[in-house]
């Protein structure tokens, strides 16, 4: 007799998919950009990158359940690997384990999201700072190689820029010597990342934004301006929050229109 579908299960034939730039990107994160190949990664590691990949891509919905049995059965492996690589994306907070539910892709509400990035933002400022101080010259020479590259993605597509500009946030954490601090960020830019990228699809002209900011800040450097350095990434930061937001909070044009048929409705009847 075939098992009965529990609920809201996702379609798991996602993690089959050809991995593209930003599943590739997201991986690396995962792997905290340990300098091994992705096949010589440990099983566990190597399934939690691609099932974070999928989720950032929003392949796997916010609120889907994850079940141990139905991975375990798409990608050929053992519960085992399974059920670590869930733990690792626990850690990281893109799933969550509820009572009597198991492993759910996590769905963080206005408020919480808020919270993740101020977090992201007190942190990000720390290290922006440490290294401008610190290793003013690698920074420099990373801004200069990589805003070509984030302009050139930002004519491309939104995931494009989503991918480069993830990275050069992650080129950039991983300059800062305080490893405690780097591992943090990277850990909270793989909860950011998957709304930033929902914020690039909704709202297109953030990308423009966002490649402006860029460009003032590596001004900044170049002429070691530290104040306002931390000032332009400041509001970067602030700007990136407030359209993920925007993204993930629904529009109220249901109760508008629901008002708009209840008036239509009384003015016909008088």
């Amino acid at each position: 007799m075939a098992r009965l579908k529990t609920q809201n299960l996702p379609d798991l034939s996602a993690l089959l998919t050809p991995k593209n730039p930003l599943m590739l990107a997201v991986e690396r994160a995962v792997l905290r950009g340990q300098d091994w190949a992705y096949a010589s990664a440990p099983i566990a590691e190597q399934i939690a990158a691609r099932l974070a990949g999928v989720i950032t891509l929003d392949l796997l919905k916010a609120g889907q359940r994850l079940l141990e049995k139905d991975i375990s059965e798409v990608l050929h492996v053992s519960r085992a690997p399974v059920r670590e690589a869930l733990r690792i994306l626990e850690r990281d907070r893109l799933i969550e384990f509820q009572a009597r539910r198991g492993a759910i892709v996590t769905e963080p509400d206005e408020s919480e999201l808020r919270d993740i990035f101020r977090v992201r933002s007190v942190l990000y400022l720390t290290m922006l700072e440490q290294v401008s101080n610190e290793s003013p010259d690698e920074l420099e020479a990373l801004l200069s190689e990589r805003l070509p590259r984030l302009a050139k993605a930002a004519d491309e597509s939104p995931d494009a820029y989503a991918v480069e500009s993830f990275l050069l946030n992650f080129a950039a954490v991983d300059l800062c010597r305080n490893r405690l601090l780097v591992d943090i960020l990277q850990s909270i830019s793989l909860r950011t990342l998957r709304y930033l990228r929902l914020s690039m699809v909704a709202q297109p002209q953030t990308i423009r934004l966002s490649l402006k900011r860029w460009r003032a800040l590596h001004k900044a450097i170049v002429s070691r301006d530290n104040e306002t350095l931390l000032a332009l990434a400041a509001q970067r930061l602030d700007e990136a929050r407030d359209a993920a937001v925007q993204a993930v909070t629904p529009a109220p044009t249901a109760k508008r229109s629901t008002r708009s048929k209840s008036n239509a409705s009384l003015a016909s009847q008088d």
